[in-house]
């Protein structure tokens, strides 16, 4: 089209000035009619059709982020009740563990000599220690439990040192004395200097432990010392038919808000429900669940929204699938996991209002489009409508039967893109140009303009789809991948509690969500005890998979009775046959003799073994070395023996703890592997185990972790 002064060429403009000479002046206002007409039905189309697109838009969007947060918030919710249940079988196998450490005791108190209790000690602030505490009118003294009880106050505090959530425990005898382990003695005194008395069994950890006769969580309950809202978990120590005292611990809400109070990425809250009904933990400044003290509690189960009653008595028992709850004047999304092991529930919500700013977003953006193409096109047939009217006020004689023709020729593709317009619902939001729309002037701007809105409109409601669908694919399966590696790894200790001659713990760490790193161990016979500590080369799915290959490999060979260089050799040529990849593996393997101690073993290019003699240090073995598995067919490895004498230690790891870097790039290395061991020689595997984990963190501080870390330690009894 071209323009020259006020006429336009080559669009309605020429069309209209080509028919001056044939149209009649009476039939000037009948066109005008037709077109004004013409023109109204086309702008009440078009907002009837943003009107339908807008529907179909929100239908689609809410739809796919209804599925998007169903799929995210269920998946979410299983997970942290999985977590929570593991973090509350946790705090039950301690108190279950304290709980046969003083039965042990007490059984056998006569053949023991008291130890010493001590009342608080103001100068132990801050440092963990064991205190004395006992009711009003309670001679601690004359206590003959107390005595004996003080046997455990060192394994207490090792264990509140241990623990990522027991910040204190306790033990309260049954003729009114108490130890607690903390780090707070001044809360025990008053204003005045004086004891507070501590009324030992009238406390409800006592009498709850005491009525159930077995391991009980309380609701929430307010801190006789600090005064902070937790949970008190306890156990009554039996002797001879009678309950003698009560063992126990406090979970504080920091503590399990660092295990399962995280937000999403989507914004939903988590909260954690008892088997009353009553909220134990919720973040803070949230308006649909409250914490509070048993005694004023609500149990949600006889709420006065019916919804949210049903929802919370079903949580307690089953998932509950993606539910619309509406409190306190607002709907929320909710979904529950039960926690198998104290009968809870993990609850996530989610504000309902919230998922819906995608959907309010596109339809903004799809009206302001079509608002900006409507404009163009009224402002384009307004000029054209006045100059055409112009024109036809100055032609007489052919004027009525050439308007007719132009008439019929400019609405045509008008009415097709009405009625195509007209058609488009639901999720057909295809606009395409067609040859009737070629008509090279605004018609023509505004059909492109429509059909460029239905290409966006179409791959932008295709790419969300897409994205979500991949993101949450390769989450499921890296955290499938995760649980199946950790499955493939002997992961339940102890590991043979029928034995008693042996003890041995292991663990592994991935750098990524899945590792290359794997130990094992097992029974080759009643006397002989298989050790495979390994490090495939690279991370993550590839190296799991060469991974799973190699530990299968190396137990099926071990299992036939061959000696360990032997079982090396056959593996390496297994695996060399079809490594098209290159990829390979560095394995010690051993066989402890465990009647005589005696150690035959194998080294594929792996870290040196560490070994403790009964008495002594820890010290490093530095034994032959032979070529990587999967690196040359037919490499051969040479076989060596020393002897584990009862009470030594034998230590394990791969390159990911020497390695370990901190933030300036320095390496944690052996000597500090051998001194962290060094420091509790003569504690258990798992002690061991974690010891040199907190030494390394401690080291490490804040830098990521580039490198498996795994780690195994067995020990002669």
């Amino acid at each position: 089209m071209k323009k020259i002064g006020r006429l336009t060429f080559g669009g309605l403009q020429q069309r209209l000035f080509n028919l001056v000479g044939l149209i009649l002046l009476m039939l000037i206002g009948f066109f005008a009619i037709v077109s004004a007409y013409q023109s109204r039905q086309l702008t009440k189309v078009v907002r009837e059709t943003n009107k339908k697109q807008q529907t179909a838009i929100k239908e689609v969007t809410g739809n796919t982020m209804h599925q998007v947060i169903e799929s995210s918030m269920t998946k979410t919710n299983g997970l942290q009740a999985y977590i929570a249940d593991d973090m509350f079988s946790d705090i039950a196998t301690d108190i279950s563990t304290l709980r046969s450490i003083a039965q042990s005791l007490f059984e056998h108190s006569s053949d023991i000599a008291p130890a010493g209790a001590y009342l608080p000690d103001p100068d132990n602030k801050g440092v963990l220690s064991a205190q004395v505490l006992y009711e009003e009118g309670v001679d601690y003294t004359e206590s003959d439990l107390l005595g004996i009880a003080a046997h455990m106050s060192n394994t207490m505090i090792s264990m509140c040192e241990n623990s990522g959530y027991m910040q204190n425990c306790f033990i309260g005898m049954a003729d009114g004395t108490h130890i607690v382990i903390d780090d707070d003695p001044l809360s025990k005194y008053d204003e005045n200097g004086e004891m507070k008395p501590f009324p030992v069994r009238q406390r409800p950890w006592y009498i709850g432990a005491c009525q159930t006769g077995d391991i009980w969580f309380s609701g929430p309950e307010i801190d006789t010392y600090t005064g902070k809202i937790c949970v008190e978990c306890a156990a009554p120590v039996v002797v001879d038919g009678e309950i003698v005292a009560v063992v126990g611990s406090d979970l504080f809400l920091d503590a399990m808000a660092d295990y399962v109070g995280t937000d999403s990425e989507y914004g939903e809250k988590v909260c954690v429900i008892n088997n009353n009904g009553h909220v134990i933990f919720a973040p803070e400044n949230n308006s649909v669940f409250t914490v509070q003290t048993t005694d004023m509690a609500q149990d949600l189960r006889e709420s006065d929204s019916k919804e949210l009653a049903d929802f919370v008595s079903k949580a307690l028992g089953e998932k509950t699938g993606l539910v619309c709850i509406s409190v306190n004047g607002k709907d929320y999304y909710m979904t529950g996991s039960p926690i198998a092991t104290v009968g809870w529930a993990v609850v996530s919500f989610l504000e309902k209002e919230i998922t819906e700013m995608p959907e309010e977003m596109m339809v903004s953006e799809f009206s302001r489009i079509t608002s900006d193409a409507t404009s163009d096109y009224s402002h384009s047939a307004e000029i054209s409508r006045q100059v055409m009217l112009l024109i036809m006020a100055l032609i007489l004689g052919f004027g009525s039967i050439a308007a007719f023709i132009v008439a019929g020729r400019t609405v045509r593709p008008i009415e097709c893109m009405t009625k195509r317009i007209s058609e488009i619902s639901g999720t057909d939001m295809a606009f395409e140009m067609e040859d009737t729309y070629m008509t090279g002037d605004e018609i023509e701007v505004l059909a492109k303009s429509f059909e460029t809105l239905s290409t966006r409109t179409r791959e932008y409601i295709h790419q969300i789809t897409e994205i979500t669908a991949e993101k949450e694919r390769v989450g499921t399966e890296l955290a499938l991948a995760t649980k199946i590696q950790a499955d493939m790894l002997p992961n339940i200790f102890p590991a043979f509690p029928e034995r008693k001659d042996f003890d041995i713990y292991a663990t592994m760490t991935p750098a990524k969500e899945v590792g290359g790193d794997f130990y094992d161990f097992f029974l080759i016979d009643d006397d002989h005890l298989g050790l495979v500590m390994a490090d495939v080369s690279g991370k993550g799915v590839p190296a799991a998979l060469f991974m799973m290959m190699s530990k299968i490999l190396v137990s099926n060979y071990a299992m036939v009775g061959e000696s360990p260089a032997k079982v090396l050799e056959q593996v390496n040529n297994q695996i060399c046959k079809n490594n098209e990849e290159e990829m390979f593996v560095t394995v010690w393997f051993g066989v402890l003799e465990l009647s005589t101690g005696k150690v035959r073993a194998a080294n594929a290019g792996h870290e040196y073994p560490i070994i403790k003699k009964p008495g002594g240090d820890f010290e490093l073995f530095k034994d032959r070395h032979g070529f990587v598995i999967g690196g040359m067919e037919g490499a051969r490895y040479k076989e060596y023996e020393f002897t584990l004498d009862k009470g030594g230690v034998l230590f394990l790891y791969t390159d990911g703890v020497a390695e370990a870097t901190n933030s300036q790039n320095e390496l944690f290395g052996t000597d500090r592997t051998v001194a962290a061991l060094n420091s509790e020689p003569d504690a258990s595997p798992e002690e061991l185990l974690r010891k040199v984990t907190a030494d390394m963190k401690d080291f490490v501080g804040n830098a990521p972790q580039f490198d498996d870390i795994t780690m195994l330690a067995v020990k002669l009894l």
